[in-house]
């Protein structure tokens, strides 16, 4: 095999970050600009298409050729563009790609080719030049018309050769940094079956999901009225020139209620919603303002962006984009963090038919808030194409199912071999009540709430403080009772207890000596490539996959116990730092790993089977068929299937069939 490694510089009047790389590539003023490669690490080679070269006859068939291993980062992008600009509306194999923005992920490091750079120690001149953006900002988007530019839309080589020059060099840099990144990492390959995934997703993702752009068009139309009125409202009885600004409404509020205001956050508002002391001014202008904070229209608005020509949106997932366990992460509309729908399913069609018409007024008579049912019916956008239909399917509290597989949790796994009935179960076990009394009608069936709020907080060595963000005081429970819930489950749990430890400790062992440590069908090793200063913790998991943990070390915290430590993506400051890490939250990351890899079998199983999934939501898929082929059953059947790695995992599922996309 031959590996021939690219980067693609282009230009597009697109905004792919808003609109997503399908739009951007499919735009009519798509172009590719540049193009370096290297053939087997020899020197980069650049082609300046821009400027009339050509893609040599010899390259072009290389690029479509099996015998040649095609490598870039962040790959799907060369992938898509190289398709559309040799291959029109067909697709080039994808099983001929490996994409080096995966390795970096699988292996724990950055999406970004410069911060994975830095963080894999390469020599500042082997990282791309600091002018990048720059470039891109002048030749790849179109600029502003001035008077000094003449009134152009669009900066072309001939306006500025110096910085074409640099563009080019640009090009080949990022081609020599793609190289010595897959260099550094070759010795912790991206295993078969993740690389099959990765395939199968750029499928999934380039066949995209229709929406109803009526639907969208509706819903705008009446979210813009509604905010105008609900400003007007705030207005009139503020006097304010701005209701909407911070700086005014709150100076407004504190002398209103004679109390000073520190923000006027989502939750803050909830709070102070829930006051005494409030007038009725005041009541009311915080209504408005949660109204006019809610996120309804933001998501139609990105279905607007970003879909295509055919009213199918594509891209809508990132594959491996949370690193530290390898789950999917949404891009664009984000389409994993979409508001509930509470409308009951029988009014879902009459409620999309009156925003379709933009009846706000009628919208609002019969469901209360305008922008809070619009929210709610987002989900909905997402409709089958013409003559087919939506098969839904969602794993059954697969996390819950995966921590008593993992701990062996005997009691726990025997529950969902049978009843189902978790939070019954778990209360009965927690109070020492027989289960059959924990129903509806009965005294004892307030403990399922207990049982309910312990089995989602507790699991990862949360607290009293898990149990609270859970929601535990917003659904009645004292606050003085939280820490007997704590106590009582962990004495029903205690192989999930044990498990902790246990986990914590092998993690401790690997990286203090350096020897393999076995736990419950995990394996905790050291591993080193000492030439490229490569140093990981990696947890190989039952399917063969591993999670990486950079440059780990051992620490100790204020009360004089290890801490694990290493480097990582800090989630909200997204940059590479040094993080911490304990026994809880490893079992947080492997089960949370261990049920990505069940729902990428399922993927694969599903897709294998002729059913195509248009987009999935953590551990639900969504599929699309012509209405004969859909069958509900067969699908919960394959993805339910045994899994060769899992044995005794009780996996189950269910679902629906419908013409657009829903909660049940």
């Amino acid at each position: 095999m031959k590996h021939l490694s690219i980067d693609l510089e282009t230009f597009s009047s697109v905004p792919i970050l808003k609109s997503g790389m399908y739009k951007y590539v499919q735009s009519s003023d798509f172009e590719i600009l540049l193009m370096a490669y290297s053939v087997d690490n020899s020197p980069v080679q650049i082609i300046d298409l821009a400027q009339g070269e050509k893609i040599p006859k010899w390259l072009q068939e290389a690029i479509e050729s099996p015998e040649y291993i095609k490598h870039a980062y962040n790959a799907s992008f060369e992938w898509y563009c190289l398709s559309r600009y040799l291959k029109g509306n067909e697709l080039l194999p994808v099983n001929q790609w490996r994409d080096t923005m995966l390795h970096g992920l699988y292996c724990g490091f950055t999406a970004g080719l410069d911060a994975t750079g830095k963080a894999l120690g390469l020599p500042e001149d082997k990282r791309k030049l600091a002018v990048g953006k720059l470039l891109i900002r002048y030749f790849s988007i179109p600029c502003t018309p001035t008077k000094n530019n003449g009134g152009r839309t669009r900066n072309f080589p001939k306006h500025d050769p110096e910085k074409w020059n640099l563009f080019k060099e640009y090009c080949i840099g990022d081609v020599v940094t793609e190289m010595e990144i897959e260099h550094k990492l070759s010795n912790f390959p991206v295993p078969d079956d993740v690389q099959k995934q990765w395939e199968t997703d750029l499928i999934i993702n380039s066949r995209g999901v229709a929406v109803d752009m009526d639907l969208v068009h509706g819903a705008l139309n009446i979210a813009n009225s509604s905010r105008e009125k609900l400003i007007n409202e705030a207005i009139k009885i503020t006097g304010l020139e701005n209701p909407n600004s911070v700086a005014q409404l709150s100076k407004w509020l504190e002398t209103e209620i004679d109390e000073k205001i520190s923000d006027l956050r989502k939750d803050t508002v909830v709070q102070m919603l829930k006051r005494q002391n409030l007038t009725g001014a005041a009541e009311r202008i915080l209504q408005i303002r949660q109204e006019l904070g809610k996120t309804s229209t933001k998501k139609y608005d990105a279905i607007e962006t970003a879909v295509c020509t055919d009213k199918r949106v594509r891209g809508l997932l990132q594959f491996y984009g949370a690193n530290r366990t390898g789950r999917w992460a949404g891009r664009l509309i984000q389409i994993q963090n979409v508001a509930r729908t509470y409308i009951d399913v029988k009014q879902l069609p009459l409620a999309r038919e009156i925003v379709k018409r933009g009846k706000g007024d009628k919208l609002n008579i019969l469901y209360g808030s305008v922008m809070n049912t619009l929210s709610q019916l987002i989900r909905t956008s997402f409709v089958a194409a013409e003559a087919k239909t939506l098969v839904d399917a969602d794993f059954s509290s697969i996390e819950a199912r995966v921590i008593a597989w993992l701990a062996q949790e005997n009691w726990v796994l025997e529950v969902f071999k049978t009843h189902g009935k978790i939070y019954e179960a778990t209360a009965s076990q927690m109070f020492g009540v027989p289960i059959d009394k924990i129903k509806k009608g009965n005294p004892e069936y307030a403990l399922r709430q207990r049982g309910k709020v312990a089995t989602l907080a507790l699991g990862y060595q949360g607290g009293v403080g898990a149990l609270i963000a859970m929601g535990a005081l917003d659904m009645g429970i004292p606050e003085e009772d939280l820490q007997d819930i704590v106590t009582r489950w962990r004495q029903a749990n205690k192989r999930i207890v044990e498990l902790w430890y246990k986990v914590e400790n092998a993690a401790v062992s690997a990286i203090q000596t350096g020897q393999q440590t076995g736990v419950n069908g995990l394996i905790f090793t050291r591993e080193f490539d000492i030439e490229n200063n490569l140093d990981f913790l990696t947890i190989q998991l039952p399917s063969g996959r591993k999670l990486y943990y950079a440059h780990p070390e051992i620490d100790k915290n204020q009360w004089g116990r290890p801490v694990i430590l290493y480097q990582g993506v800090n989630q909200t400051t997204k940059q590479w730092t040094t993080l911490e890490t304990y026994g809880g939250k490893l079992v947080e990351n492997l089960v949370q790993a261990i049920a990505r890899d069940c729902l990428a079998v399922a993927i694969e199983n599903l897709e294998k089977a002729g059913y195509q999934i248009v987009f999935h939501v953590h551990d639900e898929v969504v599929i699309e068929c012509p209405k004969d082929k859909a069958d509900l059953d067969k699908v919960v059947e394959i993805m339910t299937s045994p899994i060769d790695w899992a044995q005794g995992l009780p996996i189950n599922a269910d679902g629906w069939i419908g013409d657009f996309f829903r909660k049940d």
